[in-house]
C-alpha cells in the first residue's frame, strides 16, 4: 500500500510580535492558513525507515537522513520502517514552513495507517512551532510561540486565489527574530479570517527586508498587481497576494513570471 500526502504550504495571513521571553523564544499571535499545493510525499513499507528527496530544492536538504521528515517518523509509531519519497517543491528557509509541512504530512499519513497517539500535538511541537498547525493545515490562530492552536471560526478565505512569490533568497529565521525591534504594536484584531487578515500586520517585515532588500521588490510587484492583500509570509522572505477571482491571480503569475522570470512563484486557493 502506497500512502501520499501533500505537505500544504503556511503562510502567516498575519504575525503579531508581543515580546521577547526569558526562555530567547518569542511570544507570537499569528493566524496561519494553508495553500493547497506544497511539497509531495508518499510512502510504502520497508525493512526500515529510508528518505529519498527529489524536486527542484531537494538540493537544499543538507543531510535526507537528519530531516525533519525522519525527525517525525522516529517520534511516531508506523509499523516496521517506510520508505518515503519526498518531492521539494517549496523552498527552503522561505517563511512557508516548508519542513514543518512535511512533518505535518507524516503526521497525517501515519493517522491514516495507524491512527496518532493522544499526545501528538506535544510530539509534534517538539519538532519546531509550526509542526502542530501544519499537522491540522487548517485555517488556526496560534499564540504562545505558535504552538498553542485554535482554528478560526469563520474561514470566510476558503477557496480564496493565492499567488506566492519568492526571491529564491533564503532568509534564516533567527536573525530574523533577532532583528526585531521588541516594540509592542498591539494584540492581533478578532472576526472572521478575513478580517484578522486585512486589519493585521506581519511584525517581521521591516526586519527581514533589513536583511534582504529584494523582499520589498516582490511585496511592491504584488501590490502592483491589484491584489486586496500582499504581505510578508513568517520570517520572510516568500511573499502573497490575495485575489478576489481567478483571472487576476492568472494575470499577476503572468505579469511577475514575465517581468520577474528568475523568482519562483506558485499559484493556488487558500484550503
Amino acid at each position: 500500500m502506497t500512502l501520499t500526502e501533500t505537505a500544504y504550504a503556511k503562510i502567516n495571513l498575519a504575525l503579531h510580535a508581543r515580546r521577547r521571553r526569558e526562555d530567547g523564544y518569542h511570544e507570537l499571535e499569528t493566524v496561519f492558513a494553508f495553500v493547497d499545493d506544497g511539497d509531495r510525499l508518499s510512502a510504502t513499507p520497508a525493512e526500515a525507515d529510508a528518505l529519498t528527496t527529489l524536486g527542484e530544492f531537494a538540493g537544499k536538504i543538507d543531510d535526507p537522513f537528519d530531516n525533519i521528515v525522519g525527525k517525525a517518523l522516529s517520534t511516531l509509531p508506523h509499523g516496521r520502517g517506510w520508505a518515503v519519497k519526498l518531492e521539494k517543491r517549496l523552498p527552503v528557509a522561505a517563511g512557508l514552513g516548508g519542513g514543518s509541512a512535511d512533518a505535518g504530512a507524516v503526521f497525517r499519513m501515519v493517522e491514516r495507517a495507524h491512527g496518532l497517539p493522544d499526545d501528538w500535538h506535544a510530539r509534534a511541537a517538539k519538532l519546531g512551532a509550526d509542526v502542530p498547525a501544519c499537522v491540522l493545515s487548517r485555517p488556526s490562530v496560534g499564540t504562545g510561540t505558535g504552538t498553542e492552536l485554535e482554528e478560526v471560526a469563520v474561514n470566510d478565505l476558503a477557496g480564496c486565489p493565492v499567488l506566492l512569490v519568492n526571491p529564491r533568497e533564503p532568509v534564516p529565521t533567527g536573525p530574523v527574530f533577532k532583528a526585531w525591534d521588541q516594540v509592542d504594536r498591539g494584540p492581533m484584531p478578532t472576526g472572521t479570517l478575513r478580517q484578522i487578515a486585512l486589519e493585521g500586520r506581519n511584525d517581521l517585515e521591516a526586519p527581514a527586508v533589513a536583511i534582504c532588500p529584494v523582499i520589498a521588490d516582490v511585496l511592491t510587484a504584488l501590490r502592483d498587481t491589484g491584489p486586496f492583500l500582499a504581505r510578508m509570509s513568517g520570517s520572510g522572505a516568500t511573499c502573497f497576494a490575495l485575489y478576489d477571482s481567478e483571472a487576476e491571480l492568472q494575470a499577476a503569475a503572468e505579469k511577475i513570471a514575465s517581468d520577474r522570470p528568475g523568482w519562483w512563484q506558485m499559484a493556488g486557493k487558500l484550503r
